[in-house]
Formats: structure tokens, sequence, C-alpha cells
């Protein structure tokens, strides 16, 4: 049997991840997760010194191609947790029968906003996307201050773009663009547009956040749009990297969990998930890998400067997660063959 080459990929990924980890007697965890290796590495080894007797094991992968790969495996599951990405996504993934209900400990803690039918998933982290560029390269005063700025014909060819057909976060931010587009003209056109422009902008379109950030680093492109946790984890390893939020408001993103229908070890994914949106873990999730809590009432004292500063200075914008559940694969299919590599063919 021929496998598409995603998909052949995702098998020797997960043989990979299976091989390389001896039987110790430990129960393994598998979780699929965007959420890279900083943040999965940290929360691997905090829970593991909680509980001794689970292995966790990770694959780091877009939101998107979660999605595909746990479909693909739907008969044979391979994961336990699906650990982060859009709602919208979980959404999709609901539809497809990938997730199987539970609902945690800290349930009652968090929402009602970003909390799944039937206690399929649950909000972990609010994820805001920014305006990002490299501040060795561009002051402050200079930066992009809202969307609209990023079409000034100073940023042609200057512009780096995470590929959006793989990437939750730039799925959220193109469906803020269209929503708007379709609050002000009841059509997505005008959204559209703005995309092509913004595609004329943009010197490239990168594989994963790694090579966004070496790129952006090097000075191959000088600004972004993209997440802001990912920005600041980077900015702490000394990338020079500096973010504004837009002053027309921002999306931001409930950042699920969920639980892997027909997953092997469902205990000890429970047990994850639990600690994952504990207090202890969404503490130590802000403070080592600057992930905005979804707990609502975490003491005030044990909040991070940053996560107060974060809070009062960023406009969000509201967003029909509903609609971009069920029109966003249409409207990001039609971006990718109609717009995508088109903007440098048109003048503004």
């Amino acid at each position: 049997m021929l496998f598409p080459s995603a998909h052949l990929r995702a098998l020797c990924a997960s043989a990979v991840l299976l091989a390389g980890c001896r039987s110790d007697g430990r129960t393994p965890v598998v979780l699929y997760s965007p959420h890279g290796r900083d943040q999965l590495t940290l929360l691997e080894h905090a829970f593991e010194a909680e509980h001794p007797g689970i292995d966790v094991r990770w694959l780091d992968m877009g939101s998107q191609e979660i999605l595909d790969r746990l479909r693909f495996e739907r008969v044979n599951p391979q994961a336990d947790v699906w650990f982060g990405g859009p709602t919208t996504i979980f959404d999709r993934g609901i539809h497809d029968s990938v997730l199987e209900s539970y609902r945690p400990a800290w349930a009652g803690r968090v929402g009602p906003d970003g909390v799944g039918p039937h206690d399929l998933y649950f909000p972990a982290y609010r994820t805001p996307a920014v305006i990002a560029f490299n501040s060795r390269l561009v002051s402050r005063a200079d930066a992009p201050k809202d969307w609209d700025d990023v079409l000034d014909p100073r940023w042609r060819d200057k512009v780096l773009i995470r590929d959006p057909m793989a990437s939750g976060t730039m799925r959220a931010i193109w469906g803020l663009i269209l929503e708007r587009s379709l609050r002000e003209t009841g059509d997505t056109a005008r959204g559209m547009a703005w995309l092509r422009r913004l595609d004329g902008q943009t010197k490239a379109y990168t594989l994963n956040p790694a090579i966004l950030d070496a790129r952006l680093a090097r000075g191959e492109g000088l600004v972004t749009l993209w997440d802001l946790p990912d920005i600041l984890i980077s900015r702490s390893k000394g990338m020079p990297f500096d973010y504004t939020f837009p002053r027309s408001g921002t999306v931001v993103i409930d950042d699920a969990i969920g639980l892997v229908r027909g997953g092997r070890h469902p205990a000890a994914a429970k047990e994850f998930i639990d600690f994952v949106g504990s207090e202890e873990g969404q503490l130590l999730a802000a403070e080592r890998v600057f992930r905005l809590p979804a707990l609502r009432d975490l003491p005030e004292h044990r909040i991070p400067d940053w996560v107060v500063g974060v809070e009062r200075e960023m406009v969000v914008t509201p967003m029909d997660w509903v609609m971009l559940a069920t029109e966003g694969p249409g409207w990001m299919s039609y971006w990718d063959r109609r717009v995508r590599g088109t903007g440098r063919e048109h003048s503004w």
C-alpha cells in the first residue's frame, strides 16, 4: 500500500518515537502537540517527577498536521492526548470522531469560552497573536502598529509568514481578517484582497516555527505575524525579537486539550490533562514558557508580571469561532489555490 508523503513521514516519526524509548515498566502517554520542544520538555519532566510510573512521549507538529494524522490513525490510534491548537480545529476533530469525552478536575475553573460540547475538549491556555519584528533592525517606533500597517510599501519583501495551511495560529489570523471583511462589507472579498496584498509583501512562507525564527533572527525578513508565547520564548534565548499588539485588536486563541478517542493509555492521559490545567501546571507554563493561563481564579500574588502586563495591554477582537470552524476550511482552500503567490502580480 502506498501512502501520501505526509502520512509516510508521520509513520516514520512514530517509529522513531516508539523505538527510541526503552521499555522500563512505566506506562507511556503519547502527546501530539504544536507547543514546541521547550514547553513539552518542561511539562514532561515536571509531570514525570510527580507521576514516576508514567513515561511522557510527544511529537511536535502543526495543528492542522495533528488533525490530519489523527484522522489517518483513527482505526488504530497512536496518541493518547491532543495537546494544543485552536478550538476551531478541535471542532473539526469532533466532526471526525477523534476525541473522547473527559471532564478534567479543573473544568469548573475555565470557560465558558473554549469549552467543547459534551466535555470533548477544554481550554488550557489563551494564545494572542502579535506583530513581531527583528528588534536589531527595526525600532519599536518604526514597527507596524496595526494589521494594515504591515501592508505599507516599506515592508515589501520583508515579511515572513509561517505556512498558514499547517498552522492553527495563522488560520486564526486569516480568520480575523476575513471575519472583519464580513462584518464591514457582508462578503469575504475585501479580506481576500487584503491577504493578496500581504502575499505581495511576503518574502517566504516558512515550513515550521524554527525556520521562521531563524530567518527572522538573521534579518532575512524583518516582520512576521505570529503567536506571543513563541516570540517571548525565542527572545528569552537571546533572539532579537520584539512585538506589538495590533491597535485595532487581535485574535486570542482558546488553546485546547482533549483525550484522543481509543487511545491506548486513557488513565495516564487523564492524569496528564489534569496536570496541565492544575494551578501548578498553569503557573509553571506561565513562568517558564510564557503561556497565558486559562484558569480564571489563580492567586493574584502568584501571577507573573508579564501576564498582568499583557492582559492590560492587548485589545481582544471578538471572533465568531463557530463560523470559523465551519467556513474556515473553505476559506483556507480558496486562499491556497487562488491567493497564495498572486500578490506580486497586482500593483496597488
